[in-house]
């Protein structure tokens, strides 16, 4: 398979069907459970263009196989938004195929089309497959996330 065989677009308001499986294994995967509420919630903002935020799926054969979520917020470093890409999951089946690499650029492609001053994401020092791509296409800045939750 070719990157030119991954398609990657907006997933539509009609999708949710679709989109809900590789939302709930991102979930699984990282040994969490987000409330259906707050599912109905993000997907409703991922789909307003008053919301900063936005959805795209990867679709191979027109199967959609991987979503990523990203979103916009200013910055006090620099004049230009951040874009934060915040959730970034492909199907099992569809791993090793250019999938995860194509929504990393198409994010960026939207992101530098915004005037957005930088794409960062975050991920867990355990997910080394995840970590062996972004390697290659990002630099890791050193800094440590603390966070407390409400």
């Amino acid at each position: 398979m070719a990157a030119s065989d991954v398609e990657v677009r907006a997933i539509r308001a009609d999708e949710r069907a679709d989109w809900e499986p590789l939302w709930k294994g991102y979930q699984a995967f990282y040994k969490v459970e987000i409330s259906d509420e707050t599912t109905t919630v993000t997907w409703a903002r991922l789909h307003d263009p008053a919301e900063p935020m936005a959805v795209l799926g990867a679709y191979v054969g027109g199967h959609l196989c991987g979503i990523v979520h990203y979103l916009f917020h200013r910055s006090c470093w620099t004049i230009g938004n951040y874009c934060y890409l915040q959730d970034l999951f492909v199907a099992e089946n569809a791993r090793h195929l250019g999938v995860g690499r194509a929504l990393i650029a198409a994010v960026e492609e939207r992101a530098r089309r915004a005037g957005a001053s930088r794409v960062y994401w975050l991920t867990h020092e355990s997910n080394a497959a995840a970590r062996a791509l972004y390697d290659k296409l990002a630099e890791r800045s050193g800094f440590i996330q603390y966070r407390k939750l409400f």
